[in-house]
C-alpha cells in the first residue's frame, strides 16, 4: 500500500505534540521539541491551511459513547462513495470509513431515537444502493480515538507537553453550562486551536472572560481534543477494525488490555455477533499479522474478523484530507 503523500519527521512530531495537547501554544511546543518558535508556527499554519491535520473538539466519551451505534453498511458495487458521503454529511455521524474492496461503509451514529429510526427505517431502506445493514450498540468504552498517540516523541518530550490535571478539579455537566460556555464549545468544535482573542471578537465578549471560561471548561473535562490526520502520513499504512468474539468472563480483561496497547485507537464492548471491537493502526500487513497472533491470540478470542479500512472519510466529526504536499 503506497503512500500518496508524506509528512517529514518534524511535521509528524508536531502532530504528536498536538495529540498530547491540541491547544498547546507554539512556544510550548517549540521548547519541548527543541526547534524555533518561528518554525513551529509556520509548520502548524501549513498543516492547518492544507487541512492535513485538524484539531477538533471531541465530546466526552462517557457523555456520548455508550449507546452509540456502530454501522456496517453493505453497498452495491459503484455506489459506495455516494453512501459514504451521505453519511458523512450528517452531524450525528462523526466517523465514516470506506472498507477495502469498496462494498462496505463503516460508520458511528450518535443520535436520539427519532434520528436513529429515520435513518434505519426510511433513509437507508429508501435507497437501492444499500443491500444490508448490521448495527452494533456500544455497551462499554475502553478507549477512544482522542487517547491514541503515534508515539514519535521521547518520554521527556511527552512529559513537557502533557496536560497536568487540575488539583481538585470537578467535572462539569451539561446542566452547569451557560449560554457563553455552550457558544465557546460550539465555536471550538471544528477548530479547537482557535485563540481566545479570536473567540472573544466573534462572541462579543471580553478576552479576559473568554480565557477564564476556557480554563474552567478545560478543568471540567470539556476541552478534549483530537487530531484528525490520515494515518498513512504518520507511516501507518494499515487501518483495521477487528471484530472479536471473547468469552464473557474475559471481556473486561481483553478490552482493557487492548485499550492499553499503543496501536489501538478505539476499543469498545458491543452488542451483536461479536462482543468486542478494536480499531488498530499498523505500519504494514505483516505488523497486523503479528498483532493478531501476538496480541489477540493470548486474549482468548474464539473468532476474529479483520475489516481493513480502504479510505477514512470522516474522523471525530472532521473530514480526513490527504492532499499533495
Amino acid at each position: 500500500m503506497a503512500n500518496p503523500a508524506t509528512l517529514d519527521r518534524l511535521d509528524q512530531r508536531l502532530v504528536c505534540a498536538l495529540q498530547l495537547d491540541g491547544r498547546a501554544e507554539p512556544g510550548r511546543i517549540a521548547a519541548a521539541l527543541g526547534v524555533s518558535v518561528r518554525t513551529v508556527t509556520r509548520r502548524l499554519a501549513r498543516l492547518r491551511e492544507t487541512g492535513v491535520a485538524r484539531v477538533v473538539l471531541m465530546p466526552r466519551a462517557e457523555d456520548e459513547a455508550v449507546g452509540a451505534l456502530l454501522l456496517r453498511v453493505r453497498v452495491l458495487s459503484g455506489r459506495v462513495a455516494a453512501v459514504a458521503e451521505a453519511l458523512a454529511a450528517r452531524l450525528d455521524v462523526p466517523f465514516v470509513d470506506v472498507m477495502l474492496g469498496g462494498q462496505e461503509v463503516g460508520a458511528v451514529l450518535v443520535t436520539d431515537q427519532p434520528g436513529r429510526d429515520r435513518l434505519f427505517y426510511r433513509q437507508l431502506p429508501g435507497t437501492d444502493a444499500v443491500t444490508e445493514t448490521t448495527v452494533h450498540a456500544v455497551l462499554h468504552l475502553f478507549g477512544d480515538a482522542g487517547g491514541w498517540r503515534a508515539g514519535l516523541l521521547s518520554p521527556d518530550e511527552e512529559a513537557a507537553l502533557a496536560v497536568a490535571p487540575e488539583p481538585d478539579a470537578v467535572r462539569l455537566t451539561a446542566g452547569e453550562l451557560d449560554e457563553l460556555d455552550r457558544a465557546l464549545l460550539a465555536a471550538l468544535a471544528p477548530d479547537a486551536r482557535r485563540s481566545a482573542s479570536g473567540l472573544a471578537a466573534e462572541l462579543g465578549t471580553p478576552e479576559s472572560t473568554v480565557r477564564r471560561r476556557l480554563l474552567r471548561l478545560g478543568a471540567g473535562g470539556l476541552l478534549h481534543t483530537h487530531v484528525t490526520v490520515d494515518p498513512r502520513l504518520l507511516g501507518l499504512a494499515v487501518d483495521a477494525n477487528l471484530w472479536l468474539s471473547v468469552p464473557p468472563g474475559r471481556l473486561a480483561e481483553a478490552g482493557e488490555a487492548l485499550a492499553a496497547h499503543p496501536q489501538t485507537h478505539g476499543v469498545a464492548a458491543t452488542s451483536g455477533p461479536h462482543n468486542l471491537m478494536a480499531a488498530v493502526f499498523c505500519p504494514d500487513y505483516e505488523s497486523l499479522y503479528r498483532f493478531t497472533t501476538e496480541v489477540l491470540g493470548p486474549l482468548g478470542a474464539d473468532r476474529v474478523e479483520a475489516a481493513i479500512v480502504g479510505r477514512a472519510v470522516k474522523r471525530a466529526g472532521a473530514r480526513v484530507v490527504l492532499p499533495r504536499l
